[in-house]
C-alpha cells in the first residue's frame, strides 16, 4: 500500500470535510447524543478571558459552532473563525451571518501549521476536533501559540482513548464499527466516517498530548476529561 505524502492527506482531509458539509451538524449530534454542544460550553470556559475587549481565534471551525459558544461565553470578545477547508467553513459563515452578532466574526481559510497571523495577535485561541487531523502535531501546537499574545490561553477540544477497561471495549466497537455504518448512512460518505475514527489510532492519549504541550513551550498545561474518558478539553498558557 502506497502511503500518502503530508501534502497528500492534507488535500485529502481538505477535502472530505467539504464532502460531508451537508450533514456535518446532524452527525455531531447523533455521534455524541446531543452533548456535544455541552462540550463546547465547556472548553470555552477554559479560555478565562476577562470582561474587555478580546481577539479570539477559533481555528478548525468548521461549521462555526465553537466560534458561536465563545461569544455567548464572552459576549465582548471578536472571533477570527478560520478553517484549512473552504467548503465546510462556507456552512459556518453562512451560519454566522444568520445570527444577531454577526458583525463580531471574521470567516477566512487558514492552515494551522502556516497560521496567516502576526505573533502574539490573540488573547486566546479555540480549536475542536483540529489535532487528530493535522499533519504535523507539535508544529500545529507552536503554531497556535505563536500567534497567542503572552498571558492568553490556547483551548483544545479533542476526541481521546478511554481508559477503563470494560468501556474502553465497548467505545472501540462504537467507534470504530458503528460511527462508520450510522455516518455513511447520514451522510452518504462511508470513506469519511471510517478515516475519522481510524484517525485516533495514532492520536496519543491524554496525557502524553499534555506533555506535548509542554514540549511546546507552553506552562500550567492541563487537560479535563469529559463523556467517561472518551473526551479531553487540553489547555495549555502562553
Amino acid at each position: 500500500m502506497v502511503t500518502p505524502t503530508s501534502a497528500e492527506r492534507a488535500h485529502q482531509v481538505q477535502r472530505m470535510f467539504t464532502r460531508i458539509t451537508a450533514r456535518y451538524d446532524l452527525m455531531n449530534r447523533v455521534m455524541t447524543g446531543g452533548r456535544d454542544q455541552a462540550w463546547r460550553r465547556e472548553t470555552v470556559k477554559h479560555l478565562k478571558l476577562g470582561d474587555g475587549s478580546t481577539h479570539v481565534l477559533d481555528l478548525a471551525t468548521g461549521t462555526g459552532d465553537l466560534a458561536f459558544a465563545v461569544r455567548e461565553r464572552y459576549p465582548n470578545a471578536r472571533v477570527s473563525a478560520f478553517d484549512f477547508s473552504e467548503g465546510i467553513l462556507r456552512e459556518g459563515a453562512r451560519k454566522g451571518a444568520q445570527r444577531s452578532d454577526a458583525q463580531k466574526y471574521d470567516w477566512g481559510v487558514g492552515d494551522a501549521l502556516n497560521l496567516p497571523f502576526p505573533d502574539a495577535t490573540f488573547d486566546g485561541v479555540t480549536n475542536a476536533f483540529l489535532l487528530r487531523n493535522v499533519v504535523d502535531l507539535p508544529q500545529c501546537l507552536h503554531e497556535l501559540k505563536r500567534v497567542t499574545k503572552p498571558g492568553g490561553r490556547v483551548v483544545c477540544m479533542e476526541i481521546t482513548h478511554p481508559q477503563t477497561p470494560v468501556f474502553k471495549q465497548l467505545f472501540t466497537l462504537y467507534f470504530y464499527k458503528l460511527v462508520p455504518i450510522i455516518g455513511g448512512i447520514i451522510s452518504g460518505d462511508y470513506k469519511a466516517y471510517a478515516y475519522l475514527p481510524n484517525s485516533l489510532s495514532k492520536f496519543p492519549p491524554a496525557r502524553p498530548l499534555r506533555d506535548m504541550f509542554d514540549a511546546a513551550g507552553y506552562h500550567d498545561s492541563y487537560f479535563k476529561l469529559l463523556a467517561l474518558g472518551t473526551m479531553a478539553v487540553h489547555v495549555g498558557s502562553v
